[in-house]
């Protein structure tokens, strides 16, 4: 038989025959038993086995483990107690000889005292892939909360955060292996970590002892990668006297006593995790280790068996309770003075086998609650109270005393207590009649529930941390800029924290944080401005009525911006024309506002006047349309906009830095008649005019004006199609050699007439200055 090999239905190993050849074995029916198991009929292949061993003068090693195996498969897990007995008397047994014997009662745990779905016999692929990417990767049965770290799952210690916006310990981030975020997959730069002010005072006052915590438990780890252990258990110690329900912190403590060769301490840590968190296997597989390290096997097998009901698929743990149920084994049978083997029908071999004193003792802590040991004073209740402070859970009376059924000398065999437990699902009813009654076995769903008074700090066990409400304020979180609460936080490289729109504000005008003056220009170059996640989380779940009415007044602010009559924001630099692009340079703070402003409202426009110098600005203007903006490191901006409407000056004004203005819209009045016919011979004159111009001129001047303007568009059918008037005239104003003084005055009339005369006389006026 190849060890380590885990039969399963389809696949089912044979346990070689003593002596294949002996009297009374048919291998007909052998061949038989063996169809019948693999096809599932394991009551068949029981009968078959029973009925060659009866025919045999002395027990069959090999048949008797194939016995064991089916009883096993069929949940007649007392009988195959009884056969395996047989057979470890004949022989020491090998823990790859008992992997049925293991599936079958972690299934019958799972089924019965879990209540969780127990797969059909023979299905679960133990030895499989699947098994084999489970292996010490059982993860813990809580989700972290807003406050943990998504790499250690921990409370955030230091925290820091990346461009992306997630938050992480600071010490998690400089691991040379975490290269991209954990949440969004964005790439981790590679400078320096700086922790984030705002939320690192906010943690430490939220849950302060839990923070101290975290900080003994970060050098604690420290010292233990420096191997100074002692120092290490010293910091440990110190961090669970603050947080005692922390499960994670158990864990890592129980291990360390592991690597310290203390054992029992090791056990003693584990035991108060299994009872914190019933569920987690990972608790289980390591209290089970440190009992197996402890030489307290059968307690050991009693957790090997609880991982196994709650991970079916734990090759690793499997192959550790078929060794450690090897041994309990060879402790029961070796160095006893076995009868000789005698045939089972004549004086009751195997009851006799199934039931002597040293396996009774061997196996009774199964018949306890988990955690419960009559042979160690450190789960019992009057010497020892677990780590988080609740009273020991009481361990039953042991059936020598408490149960006259229990069989022979008041005591229960490993087939007494495991009888009481029923058949998996799908499985077969198994014999009675010479089963006594027995105390049930206890898995994690049995344990004791916390009492309410522990109730609130149970939950942050759970992974959701309660935050006292009496320590909420506003106050902690304010930009120190507007002194406001934070509207779209966003945490600079440095660490501090600002609202986005004020932090623009401040780099528009100087790249250095407004706080601790240090450089933000490659911040600034990468534009890396996205809200902090966890702030923003936390003032909706905690402070959602305070942001909901700052978020009233942001929305106020932008709806006043975004009024494009009463207050226009103005660009004084050029003339600008209807339908007519103008690129922009965009370097002055105020105007690098007024642009993004412009954008978050979403308008997109605003208005271009030419300087005066009485009012600031011309009396009329063009609206411009923002059709793309590129920024460049340093912040500067490459603007490009279209002329959409002209617009009169009603009123001067000025917001933070840049002009606005009150305005009303203009557009050309319209006429009929014999006004029209009039209107239509000139628009076709000029545009005549306008095209000889146009035609007459040199190749490198016409080339000029095509790279910036583009062609002389098309005449109009009906020129007052439009408010603005015909798109010719204004691409012709604005390639004219014009002064801007005299573009306004044509900007400004409402009269196509006037306008289509005005251009006339300037095209005349340029053709006679042109040099021959």
């Amino acid at each position: 038989m190849e060890t380590g090999v885990l039969p399963h239905q389809g696949d089912l190993l044979l346990h070689p025959l003593s002596n294949p050849g002996a009297a009374g074995l048919c291998p007909e029916m052998l061949e038989v038993a063996d169809e019948a198991n693999r096809a599932g009929d394991f009551t068949l292949a029981v009968e078959i086995y029973s009925s060659q061993l009866a025919d045999l003068q002395q027990p069959d090693r090999g048949l008797c483990l194939r016995k064991g195996d089916s009883l096993a498969r069929a949940g007649r897990i007392s009988e195959a107690l009884e056969a395996y007995c047989a057979a470890a008397s004949l022989g020491k047994l090998r823990p790859d000889e008992l992997p049925a014997l293991v599936e079958a009662i972690a299934r019958t745990l799972r089924g019965k005292e879990l209540g969780l779905p127990v797969a059909p016999t023979g299905q679960t692929k133990s030895g499989g892939q699947e098994g084999a990417q489970n292996d010490g990767e059982c993860e813990e049965d809580e989700a972290p909360d807003m406050f943990s770290c998504g790499l250690c799952k921990c409370l955030l210690h230091e925290p820091a955060t990346l461009d992306c916006g997630h938050t992480f310990c600071k010490r998690c981030l400089e691991d040379d292996s975490v290269t991209d975020c954990a949440s969004c997959e964005q790439k981790v730069g590679q400078g320096e970590r700086r922790v984030n002010v705002v939320l690192s005072g906010l943690l430490d006052k939220l849950f302060e002892a839990e923070s101290r915590a975290r900080k003994m438990w970060v050098e604690g780890e420290a010292w233990w990668r420096r191997r100074d252990l002692a120092e290490a258990l010293e910091r440990y110690n110190a961090a669970i006297d603050l947080v005692p329900s922390s499960g994670r912190l158990l864990c890592q403590r129980a291990e360390l006593h592991m690597e310290m060769r203390n054992f029992s301490q090791a056990a003693q840590d584990a035991n108060s995790l299994c009872r914190l968190k019933p569920l987690w296997t990972k608790a289980h597989c390591l209290k089970a280790t440190a009992l197996s390290k402890a030489d307290r096997n059968d307690e050991a097998l009693q957790e090997y068996f609880l991982c196994l009901a709650l991970k079916p698929d734990w090759t690793k743990v499997k192959l550790e309770a078929q060794k450690v149920l090897s041994e309990v084994f060879s402790s029961v049978f070796e160095n006893q003075d076995m009868p000789t083997p005698l045939h089972p029908l004549q004086g009751g071999f195997a009851t006799r086998l199934i039931k002597p004193p040293a396996l009774i003792q061997s196996l009774r802590p199964l018949t306890q609650k988990p955690g419960c040991s009559s042979q160690d004073s450190e789960f019992s209740v009057a010497k020892s109270t677990p780590v988080d402070g609740s009273p020991s859970e009481l361990c039953p009376p042991s059936p020598a005393k408490s149960d006259p059924a229990a069989g022979e000398g008041g005591s229960k065999s490993l087939a007494d207590v495991l009888a009481s437990l029923p058949a998996p699902h799908g499985g077969l009813k198994r014999k009675h009649s010479s089963d006594g009654a027995s105390a049930p076995f206890n898995p994690p769903s049995k344990l004791s529930k916390p009492d309410d008074g522990n109730a609130v700090q149970k939950a942050s066990v759970c992974g959701g941390r309660a935050v006292p409400a009496d320590l909420l304020d506003s106050g902690d979180l304010e930009c120190s800029l507007c002194m406001r609460l934070f509207y779209e936080p966003v945490a600079t490289p440095c660490g501090h924290t600002f609202c986005l729109k004020c932090l623009e504000r401040c780099l528009d005008h100087n790249p250095n944080c407004p706080l601790c003056k240090e450089n933000l220009a490659e911040f600034l170059a990468t534009r890396g401005y996205n809200k902090t996640f966890l702030m923003e989380e936390f003032l909706q779940r905690y402070l959602g009525d305070e942001l909901a009415e700052r978020k009233k007044i942001h929305e106020e602010e932008m709806k006043e911006l975004s009024n494009l009559n009463q207050e226009v924001p103005i660009f004084v630099c050029t003339m600008a024309f209807p339908t007519i692009p103008c690129p922009l340079h965009v370097f002055e703070p105020r105007y690098r506002l007024m642009i993004r402003r412009s954008m978050e409202t979403g308008t997109k426009q605003f208005g271009m006047c030419i300087a005066d110098e009485l009012k600031g600005f011309a009396d009329y203007g063009c609206m411009l349309q923002v059709r793309d903006v590129k920024f460049f490191p340093d912040g500067r901006s490459v603007v490009d906009t279209i002329g959409v409407s002209r617009f009169k000056v009603i009123s001067h004004g000025q917001r933070d830095g840049y002009h606005t203005a009150k305005i009303e819209y203009l557009e050309d009045r319209k006429v009929e008649g014999e006004d029209l016919v009039e209107l239509l011979k000139l628009h076709d004159s000029a545009y005549e005019q306008a095209n000889n111009w146009f035609t007459s001129l040199k190749d490198n001047m016409k080339s000029q004006i095509l790279s910036h303007f583009g062609h002389l568009p098309s005449k109009d059918p009906d020129p007052q199609a439009y408010p603005e008037g015909p798109a010719w005239c204004w691409w012709l104003l604005a390639v004219l050699p014009l002064e801007s003084r005299a573009q306004l005055t044509i900007l400004a009339m409402n009269s196509l007439k006037d306008r289509l005369i005005a251009i006339r006389r300037v095209l005349i006026f340029v053709t006679r200055k042109r040099p021959r």
